[in-house]
């Protein structure tokens, strides 16, 4: 019997069984694009190997070409392949949260072309967690550099739905398989230098992180003055809904009466306001003070609040330890104004 093929604008949709991800997996090595999930986020993802193949993932997405892109590998082996060098930091990590959350910052060999990492001489690594992006790896036989499957500065897509709505047209093809369970970035931890820098919160916590490596870990915010950023995620506005969000920061009590003036203000003036951490809350049943839980909706949960037509988001700070210091990364960047009450 004959595979149906579907195609939405053009745009591949695939399945997430064997034969579905060899299509995949070909479109790869032919130099196209594939979104596929991970336990992450979804990803855009090119032969890291090719820089021609590289180049059409900043097209799709309309990103910049100094915004450097994370390469993925099949297994942890592949390391020796696109760095020069591994150390013991760097082997140690690798063994214990591999394949996972984790992105490593390791010197570029070069095999892979400075147009991945924004012609830096490091390149950002990582294996994923999800079956489905191991399959494509292993199948396609390739590095994949791939950058979250969106229009860049709009939230991560944690669905294929959400990949189609952004970018069906402009890829080739489009995995759709599970939802991605973390629902943020990966972790991206420096080891190019001296001390273990985060580049950008995720996955991995900081204390995670320590605990593994024996020593301090330090969290460094980009540096305007350098033309390059090391890691994706940090030089730009990410992860912002068409809808402006405030964030509310600082004193509980204070922040929390903000929060609830602001909406009746708004809503008096007949705006569709919603406060998020509540949303999230009654629409995914949830415990939205759990960061963990937080996490893994709140990509869908802007995204879903953009397709209602709301006008305002309104966003209040909640508690930082493990993840929840990723969350607050994240809706730090997508806000349009931060306000902090003492």
């Amino acid at each position: 019997m004959k595979r149906k093929i579907r195609r939405i604008k053009g745009t591949l949709l695939l399945k997430d069984d064997y034969e579905s991800v060899r299509v995949a997996a070909r479109i790869i090595e032919k130099g196209g694009l594939v979104a596929f999930p991970t336990e992450t986020v979804y990803g855009l993802g090119a032969d890291a190997t090719n820089p021609k193949a590289v180049e059409k993932i900043f097209q799709a997405k309309g990103r910049p070409s100094d915004n450097p892109l994370i390469v993925h590998l099949s297994d942890p082996e592949q390391v020796k392949l696109v760095s020069g060098t591994i150390s013991e930091s760097a082997s140690s990590l690798v063994n214990y949260f591999w394949p996972g959350p984790l992105s490593l910052v390791l010197p570029r060999s070069d095999i892979i072309p400075p147009i991945v990492s924004a012609g830096l001489s490091t390149v950002a690594v990582r294996m994923p967690a999800h079956p489905a992006a191991i399959k494509l790896l292993k199948l396609s036989g390739k590095p994949i550099a791939a950058p979250s499957a969106n229009r860049s500065g709009s939230p991560s897509p944690t669905s294929y739905q959400d990949v189609l709505e952004d970018l069906a047209g402009s890829i080739d093809a489009v995995i759709a398989s599970d939802a991605c369970s973390i629902g943020l970035e990966s972790t991206v931890l420096d080891l190019s230098g001296d001390v273990p820098i985060i580049l950008r919160p995720g996955g991995i916590s900081k204390e995670e992180l320590e605990r593994v490596l024996g020593t301090r870990v330090i969290t460094s915010g980009y540096n305007q003055s350098s033309a390059v950023p090391p890691s994706p995620g940090m030089k730009y506005r990410h992860y912002a809904p068409i809808a402006p969000l405030i964030l509310v920061v600082g004193s509980k009590v204070r922040r929390k009466l903000l929060v609830m003036a602001i909406k009746r203000h708004f809503q008096y003036h007949n705006m569709k306001v919603r406060f998020l951490n509540q949303y999230i809350k009654n629409k995914y049943l949830c415990n939205s003070d759990d960061p963990e839980q937080l996490a893994a909706y709140l990509y869908s949960a802007l995204r879903q609040m953009d397709r209602e037509g709301i006008d305002l988001i309104l966003a209040e700070e909640i508690d930082m330890p493990g993840i929840g210091f990723a969350v607050m990364n994240r809706l730090r960047k997508a806000a349009l104004r931060i306000l902090r009450v003492m």
